[in-house]
């Protein structure tokens, strides 16, 4: 019987390595251990809603998730939140607190119908704001009053028949304003006046009115020409006779017999005026009324000084009855 043999066998490969006197494994260098932070991430990624998805430089994507209000969770790390195509249908107070460093926040597409007049509080820094394509049909005043350092806002598609100035408020660094596809027959006089940076406006789509209320656009569209495309599809669709009638089409003596809006200087000078003559009629008043309080005060006197007239005897104009019997006889 033949004993067996290691030495005269041919060693698989694997069997020489582990007889190695060096262990030759710890040359090799270590492999890399599993990340726990994503590709997509990165250590300094912003805090992010747990129903969206983020990316390093600060947006927040949460489109398309059916979400049926803003998530939260947002951050002062969040520059940009896309909540568009959700089913965000109204904005409440402080709806995004906590995201006071957001810089674009886009909603389009959510069938939004009410907006809370605080809804934007604490966006002081926010330059993009999207909410067309929804069912917007009317914004209360100040709803946009926070957004002093917005650029470009958008409300296309929604259903507004009237945008008061109130609701804008002083945009200062507002370059881009979208008001297409809405019920607009005409825009506030005031409206256009309170955007100084305003360069870029967008109107098409709209049921214009062409009468005096639209003498502060037309004005405005002198001043800044469309292009021609865009231009063309600016209409009226009343009165019937001035029916297709583009809105680049009037010049400012066609609105000769309106009555002409007050400049600024001139409201400075009647809201200046208005309070100093209430205040002079009233102290014309009061010094009207003292001085008849002191005539009547001083004709009072007066007759209290007076002696008291005597009374004239009753018995005096009469005869004594000795005189009436003489006279008869």
């Amino acid at each position: 019987m033949r004993s067996p043999s290691f030495l005269s066998r041919r060693l698989p490969p694997l069997f020489l390595l582990l007889l190695s006197p060096w262990p030759v494994w710890i040359q090799a260098p270590p492999a890399a251990a599993p990340s726990a932070t994503p590709a997509s991430a990165t250590p300094g990624a912003p805090d992010c809603p747990e129903a969206c998805a983020c990316a390093p430089e600060g947006q927040a994507n949460c489109s398309g998730r059916a979400l049926p209000a803003v998530p939260g969770g947002l951050s002062q790390r969040v520059r940009a939140l896309l909540l568009d195509h959700n089913r965000v249908r109204a904005l409440p107070p402080g709806a995004f607190v906590g995201a006071g460093a957001l810089l674009r926040l886009d909603l389009r597409e959510n069938g939004l119908r009410w907006v809370h007049a605080r809804a934007f509080w604490g966006l002081d820094a926010l330059k993009q704001l999207d909410l067309s394509a929804n069912q917007l049909e009317a914004l209360v005043p100040g709803t946009f009053a926070p957004l002093r350092a917005l650029c470009v806002l958008s409300l296309a598609g929604n259903r507004l028949a009237r945008l008061e100035p109130a609701v804008l408020g002083p945009l200062p660094l507002l370059r881009t304003l979208s008001l297409q596809d809405n019920e607009l027959p005409a825009l506030a006089p005031a409206l256009l006046a309170g955007l100084p940076a305003l360069n870029t406006l967008r109107l098409r789509g709209n049921p214009w009115a062409c009468g005096c209320a639209l003498r502060p656009l037309c004005t405005w569209l002198r001043r800044h020409p469309l292009p021609a495309p865009e231009a063309e599809t600016l209409i009226c669709v009343s009165p019937g006779r001035l029916t297709l009638s583009p809105l680049t089409a009037f010049p400012e003596a066609a609105f000769s017999h309106c009555a002409r809006p007050l400049a600024a200087r001139e409201l400075a000078v009647v809201y200046a005026l208005g309070p100093v003559s209430f205040l002079a009629s009233l102290a014309a008043c009061l010094a009207l009324g003292s001085v008849l309080t002191a005539c009547r005060t001083r004709r009072r006197r007066a007759a209290a000084r007076r002696p008291p007239r005597s009374l004239p005897d009753p018995g005096a104009g009469m005869a004594s009855p000795a005189a009436v019997a003489a006279a008869q006889a």
